[in-house]
């Protein structure tokens, strides 16, 4: 029974392991998109966005406007 829950600890741990270079790698990655994003919005005309956020989803929209125009939390948990 100690094998067993020796194995399983070592499986979770290793688990545990890889999901945190997982969140690691994710959130230096939705920091660059922030910032290519906010680099974007800067560079784009007025024109160029609304033309860009006629074409969005308003669920995009409204969720941009509720984070400040981060990334939505749903969009971060994506495996």
């Amino acid at each position: 029974q100690d094998l067993v829950k020796n194995h399983l600890m070592y499986a979770v741990r290793e688990e545990v392991e890889v999901l945190k270079e997982q969140i690691k790698d994710l959130v230096e990655k939705n920091s660059q998109l922030e910032r290519e994003n906010s680099l974007l919005k800067t560079l784009a005309s007025p024109e160029q966005l609304q033309k860009f956020q006629s074409r969005l989803p308003a669920e995009v929209l409204s969720a941009e406007e509720e984070t400040g125009g981060a990334a939505p939390p749903a969009a971060l948990s994506g495996g």
